[in-house]
């Protein structure tokens, strides 16, 4: 916190001189620059992208690995001007930003990592509630970083939807310790860093993960059996900035930002894509993990979600929108099987 508490020094004396003539912004993350993987190149690709685009004008110098503030520090530290730009793991914020979250109350559902940024932009294009929830905290929207779609991995084979009856399945968030009831399994709550131990430990004998996460994690060295359980991408990470800083560029260098965001879905979704087949094929041959169909259909999903405990969760966040006069019908309708 005091490196906090310096930088948010260091920007009210930047933001004094006038946001709209800085030439290089900064970028708060939690990732670390060796990190590698798609969410890593990704902000590399918008950081190089924004400097090509401008023509060396305008910069971002990227404060890796929460060197400036942490995951959960992000959102404040963005409203206060210490940083420009930043990444919020929008789940670890559910009260402060529960339409941005709606995605993590209907968990499964059925869409991928491109289908739930595009939802994502639309609902932002289409339904202001989504920005002003934003910008009741100083902060603006410019992208969105959708997880992948996610499976279960696990130390024992899971043949069918029946063998996940008395498992002990890692659980987080408000949808996930629903649905593993659902499955007749019994929700533990742990921590993505500790996760590894557990599963190593028999702590946990199963968790809901994509392919490249796991591999990122290591899950993998330690639960081999992969079970392509239809649960859908999550919604992981705003691509936000600073309203002021935002508000403070030119007309030019804000539309070059627009579109940047627009085109990072894309950039990051083929990123990704590409790491979950090296993984795959990693998998097949030297990490000797076993995938599994367990041959679930879109009716079985549908008849999964429609269970008394799931539509709880669901029903919550429809009251919150409801609340926030928003017409919750089109954006569940999106995130249902049918």
């Amino acid at each position: 916190m005091n490196s906090l508490r310096a930088a948010v020094a260091v920007a009210a004396l930047a933001l004094s001189v006038g946001a709209s003539e800085a030439k290089t912004y900064r970028w708060i993350t939690f990732k670390p620059q060796g990190a590698g993987d798609a969410q890593q190149r990704s902000t590399q690709w918008f950081v190089d992208e924004f400097a090509k685009r401008t023509g060396g004008k305008h910069t971002i110098e990227v404060f890796w690995g929460g060197s400036v503030a942490g995951t959960r520090e992000i959102p404040t530290a963005l409203a206060s001007g210490v940083g420009d730009f930043g990444d919020i793991i929008t789940p670890y914020f559910p009260d402060q930003f529960p339409l941005n979250n709606a995605v993590g109350f209907f968990i499964p559902q059925p869409n991928n990592t491109r289908e739930i940024g595009e939802l994502m932009e639309k609902w932002h294009a289409e339904i202001p509630q989504f920005e002003q929830e934003l910008a009741n905290s100083g902060i603006k929207a410019v992208g969105f970083r959708p997880l992948e779609s996610y499976g279960i991995l696990c130390t024992e084979p899971v043949e069918s939807v029946a063998d996940f009856k008395g498992r002990r399945i890692r659980s987080y968030g408000f949808a996930y310790p629903k649905l593993i009831e659902a499955l007749g399994g019994s929700p533990v709550s742990i921590a993505t860093s500790e996760t590894y131990e557990a599963l190593e430990r028999g702590i946990v004998d199963c968790t809901p993960i994509g392919p490249a996460l796991a591999r990122g994690w290591k899950y993998d060295e330690v639960a081999k059996y992969y079970i392509e359980y239809p649960i859908g991408a999550s919604f992981g990470h705003l691509l936000a900035m600073n309203l002021a800083s935002y508000e403070g560029m030119d007309e030019e260098t804000r539309a070059i930002v627009d579109q940047l965001g627009k085109d990072y879905l894309g950039v990051y979704a083929d990123m990704l894509d590409d790491d979950e087949s090296t993984v795959r094929e990693a998998w097949e041959s030297e990490l000797g993990v076993t995938v599994i169909d367990p041959g679930v259909s879109t009716e079985d999903m549908a008849t999964l979600s429609a269970n008394e405990g799931i539509q709880e969760v669901r029903k919550d966040w429809i009251e919150r929108a409801t609340a926030l006069g928003v017409d919750p019908d089109p954006i569940v309708a999106e995130l249902e099987f049918k």
